[in-house]
């Protein structure tokens, strides 16, 4: 009577501790030639392969490979023994109580665990060596997390990022700096228009930072094609962005980074203020391209805001915009897109201010500019003695925070210490932009002046976001339209005002004429003229 042979099957299961080790180097492809030299000289046939290239941070558990073997015997289960082959003990479980936990997991699928540089033994002896080798594992793992977080609060205490590279940013080795998050483009670009317009209001509120990014096509979106909100809300707060490193779990309270900030400072400060001010209502998700007026235009019989709507017809499909309030005489009488939008233009197209008063405005500006440097310049010294005052009183709070014993005494001067060293990194960012503009004088002011002149270039935009910011530049209020006659008289901005050909007569400047063409006018406007001017362009520019 002839008997079979009876085979055993194996299961080999890799690891290695990140997956840059699973692609850069051979350590899953070493293991597992070990794994089946060691099944070849026993006479196992290998069935699966199971690879990890995460630690788990010593939870079994949290490796997919090792829930992929654990359900693999599940399947098997009644079927056939198996012996589980590891390279190194190490490899199985670096903490005692996972361990434990594993190998019960294996003996209740009746699976053996062999390992190629250990034996397992269960005997009461060859358990207490097992339980040995496995708390050693487990110091080493958390000696070796202990002195990594260590190397990383230190590099952090000298100003440089040690986390994964914020959005906008990448790593790249740099000579006397090692690994130093740079700018990534596009990403840095869209990163810093998206704060500094919410910074200033043309982004008035998270909703719409949230529509601008939607609409980068190289900004990364979510399975559903989406940016979501706390993301949103995580790229408001970084002070990263500003140029500092802020870990308050290391104690790392504003710490001047290396690499280059997207914005200052200030413009991070003001972001701060903004999300922690009045809250206001959600941008509607129905204002896009297609109606660029919807809720700017009202209804001239109710006052309230006009919807829009596409309607569809035998051949295309048509817009319209209407009231859509109940009890109004002109409720669902809806106008045609081209002729609301058709007027705006006219409209729009009739405020262009007097060429005179524009270059006479560019001397005006030039004046408050030169002032506002030699300000600024003068502001250096208080601004440093303002430093040296903060630095004075983290240092009492800190001495004060050693001698502290209570945990809420600790606790106060601790949010102190943090909201000393906030105001610190703003003076200082102050310091070093006192005197300095960010533009010169053309890039500043002549960018808000080619506005002024033809602000219909704007409306023009591919981007619904310079389309709203421009309802909101030149107009005081929303637009009234009237069904059949058009708009009502618009109240307009400040510098359309100025600007405007009545000021001509109400300043006392006239154009003069003689034998030669006409001259910029050379009488200077009163004082009031310069200072809203100068108020009301510089508001234009942070739009």
């Amino acid at each position: 009577m002839n008997t079979a042979l009876v085979v055993t099957k194996a299961l080999i299961y890799c690891r290695v501790s990140s997956s840059k080790q699973a692609s850069e180097g051979h350590g899953l492809d070493l293991q597992e030639m070990r794994c089946r030299q060691y099944a070849e000289r026993l006479g196992y046939e290998v069935e699966a392969v199971f690879p990890d290239d995460v630690s788990g941070g010593g939870d079994f558990m949290k490796r997919p490979g090792m829930v992929a073997l654990l359900s693999y015997l599940d399947a098997q289960r009644g079927h056939k023994d198996y012996v589980v082959i590891f390279d190194d003990l190490k490899r199985f479980a670096r903490d005692t109580e996972f361990h434990i936990q594993l190998r019960r997991a294996f003996q209740k699928r009746r699976a053996r665990v062999e390992c190629l540089n250990f034996r397992f033994d269960d005997t009461p002896e060859g358990k207490f060596v097992e339980t040995i080798f496995a708390a050693q594992g487990e110091l080493e793992r958390e000696q070796n997390r202990r002195q990594v977080i260590q190397k990383m609060q230190a590099r952090a205490a000298r100003g440089y990022w040690v986390f994964y590279p914020p959005i906008g940013y990448r790593y790249e080795r740099v000579s006397g700096h090692g690994k130093l998050l740079v700018r990534r483009e596009p990403l840095a670009r869209i990163v810093k228009e998206a704060l500094q317009g919410y910074a200033s209001g043309r982004l008035e509120t998270q909703s719409e930072v949230q529509r601008f990014l939607e609409d980068q096509p190289e900004w990364p979106k979510d399975r559903h094609g989406g940016v979501h909100p706390e993301r949103v809300a995580e790229l408001l707060a970084r002070p990263v962005y500003a140029g500092y490193i802020d870990y308050p779990k290391w104690g790392l309270n504003y710490v001047p980074a290396h690499h280059e900030a997207l914005i200052s400072f200030e413009t991070w400060q003001a972001i701060q203020d903004r999300r922690r001010g009045a809250a206001r209502a959600p941008a509607r998700k129905d204002i896009g391209h297609d109606f660029p007026l919807r809720g700017f235009v009202t209804c001239a019989c109710c006052g309230e805001a006009m919807t829009a709507c596409w309607s569809k017809g035998r051949s295309r499909s048509y817009g319209y915009y209407l009231c859509d309030t109940k009890g109004c005489p002109e409720s669902r009488k809806s106008i045609r897109k081209e002729v609301v939008e058709g007027d705006f233009e006219v409209l729009l197209t009739g405020l262009v201010p007097a060429q005179g008063l524009l270059e006479l405005a560019l001397d005006v500006l030039r004046d408050c500019w030169d002032a506002r440097i030699t300000k600024g310049r003068q502001r250096l010294a208080s601004l440093q003695e303002t430093l040296r005052d903060i630095e004075r009183k983290v240092d009492q709070l800190l001495d004060r925070l050693m001698k502290a014993s209570g945990v809420s005494v600790i606790t106060a001067y601790e949010r102190r210490v943090r909201e000393l060293e906030s105001q610190k990194a703003l003076t200082s960012d102050r310091i070093a932009a006192c005197g300095k503009p960010q533009a010169s004088f053309e890039e500043t002011y002549r960018t808000a002046l080619r506005f002024l002149r033809s602000p219909w270039k704007l409306w023009y935009s591919e981007r619904i976001e310079d389309r709203r910011a421009l309802l909101r530049l030149v107009f005081a209020e929303r637009l009234v339209y009237v069904r059949g006659k058009g708009y009502r008289t618009a109240r307009i901005s400040m510098p359309f005002k100025l600007l405007g050909d009545e000021i001509l007569r109400k300043t006392g400047v006239v154009e003069p004429r003689g034998i030669e063409p006409l001259t910029s006018a050379v009488r200077l406007p009163p004082r009031t003229f310069r200072q809203v001017l100068q108020r009301s362009t510089t508001c234009m520019i942070t739009h």
